[in-house]
């Protein structure tokens, strides 16, 4: 059937701040796109009126999406707009996903009001607003080498309600922290009258983007997918213009993961997936019947070769051609992005702090730093996203970004701060054990194009060596001089494949 254009069409949604909000946003998408009228309905659900206990509790399934199914099922709407990840894997025979748009940050966010942050050394318990089975399994095992000179533990207690509600619970001092969906309160940010309300909301607090690597989030978080009746082909034929081909990859492969450990709101695992260049990166996390789950692995990468090998990783004291020197330079101000932990003895003064890596961020919480976020090896280009959200803006001071680094770095997500200098040797040490271990090696792990540089030239047998390399800029220089490199996701996930027998 031809589609009646002149028709005035129904969004159906939930009645939530948010739900209105992301209906409102994508509903000027899809005008723009399709040059179609749009109207907005809001529906009530059983999720929403039902908020004293957490969704695993309770009996049933589709607790927010069974109304609005039922309207567009009898047509009385002519499309939902859906969080994603709200969504079971078993939909009603009659309605179909019409598309899946970009989604937004997937990430989790931790908020907390910046008068605790002075406390948190003191606390033996850190508590944590939450009701997802997910979230309270990798925030109660992962959390504490986050916290600045934390040596308590971190324990979860049941957080219900709409985004407004949640806030208001943490600001009334009922937690010392909660956990909500980065993209939830970024799509708030977006948008001008929810703007202003979050903004009052968060002006006491300041937050942690959770990384990924240790805490992933819900399968599909942070999209949105748009249903419609079986029937109107027409439109979906329409709305299929806001597919974003990379959103959809990265979600079907976190559902299909998902839904292999039961699927279901009860389930304890977060799956993630990350298109990185070429390859998907998948974390999973969580537990399943009393189970740890932890796996990682980089699909699209052949790992045969080195299965069982030796590797030799030249990182820190392993580095013994180029040496360190801290220029004794101290910050002042401003944003700062730490990208080595050579560089954290530079800081002093400082607005907030951001990290290349998992690893320099605890580091940093261990030194008694609060850090906003962490790159998690990704490159600069994870900080430079998070310079652009909407969100973070209202929460952080304007002031300039500046990027610790060596004197030869340069970076756009700030001006460069010289906290050190590499100071190449032309030879190592007089019977310096870490050679012949490095020359015995199969594998070499670089953790810079300059260390393939300076070592190359010095050791030329080294460039039959298989080489290997994380996921951030080292890889892309490696690959685009011509140098065949396998990518790992870390040096750690090395190690696990070199442990496995091919």
């Amino acid at each position: 059937m031809e589609l009646n254009k002149s028709k005035m069409f129904k969004i159906g949604t939930r009645g939530s701040l948010l739900a209105v909000t992301q209906s409102q946003i994508t509903q000027k998408q899809i005008q723009e796109k399709t040059g179609l009228d749009f109207t907005i309905e809001t529906i009530k659900t059983q999720g929403d009126v039902i908020t004293d206990k957490p969704l695993w509790q309770l009996e049933g399934k589709d607790f927010f999406t069974k109304e609005l199914d039922a309207s567009l099922l009898l047509k009385k709407i002519d499309l939902v707009i859906h969080s994603y990840k709200d969504l079971g894997s078993e939909r009603p025979e009659g309605i179909e996903t019409a598309c899946i748009t970009k989604r937004l940050f997937p990430h989790d966010i931790l908020l907390i009001k910046k008068s605790r942050l002075n406390a948190i050394p003191n606390l033996q318990e850190f508590l944590v607003g939450t009701s997802s089975p997910r979230r309270i399994v990798n925030l109660e095992a992962n959390l504490c080498e986050y916290l600045p000179h934390f040596k308590g533990s971190v324990k979860t207690k049941m957080l219900r309600g709409n985004v407004n509600t949640r806030i208001e619970k943490l600001l009334d001092d009922q937690f010392d922290a909660i956990t909500l969906a980065f993209a939830g309160l970024e799509r708030l940010a977006l948008k001008k009258d929810s703007r202003e309300k979050l903004k009052e909301l968060v002006q006491d607090l300041t937050f942690m983007i959770l990384p990924t690597k240790d805490f992933p989030p819900a399968a599909s978080q942070g999209a949105l997918a748009i249903e419609t009746n079986v029937e109107s082909t027409e439109l979906k034929n329409q709305l299929s213009l806001l597919n974003d081909v990379r959103t959809i990859e990265e979600i079907k492969r976190e559902r299909a993961a998902f839904q292999s450990y039961g699927g279901g709101c009860h389930l304890a695992v977060g799956v993630f997936v990350k298109k990185i260049q070429d390859y998907f990166l998948h974390i999973h996390r969580g537990e399943v019947d009393g189970k740890p789950i932890f796996k990682r692995e980089l699909e699209g990468v052949n790992y045969d070769p080195i299965r069982g090998k030796s590797a030799y990783y030249l990182f820190k004291d392993f580095d013994f051609l180029i040496e360190k020197k801290n220029s004794g330079v101290k910050t002042q101000e401003g944003h700062l992005f730490v990208t080595s932990s050579h560089c954290i003895e530079n800081i002093d003064q400082y607005d907030t702090l951001w990290a290349a890596g998992n690893r320099t961020m605890k580091q940093l919480a261990s030194r008694g730093h609060w850090v906003c976020a962490s790159a998690e090896g990704f490159g600069h280009s994870e900080i430079e996203a998070f310079q652009e959200s909407e969100l973070l803006k209202l929460m952080i001071p304007k002031k300039d970004w500046f990027v610790l680094s060596h004197d030869e770095a340069q970076s756009e997500v700030g001006k460069n701060i010289n906290c050190y200098q590499r100071i190449v040797r032309d030879q190592p040490r007089n019977n310096d054990h870490r050679l012949d271990l490095m020359l015995e090696s199969d594998i070499i792990y670089w953790s810079s194009y300059k260390q393939f540089e300076v070592y190359t030239k010095n050791f030329p047998e080294l460039k039959t060596k298989i080489h290997c390399a994380g996921l951030g800029k080292t890889l892309k220089k490696l690959k685009k001089k011509g140098i065949d490199v396998i990518p790992v996701i870390d040096m750690n996930h090395l190690k696990e494949i070199c442990n496995l027998e091919g």
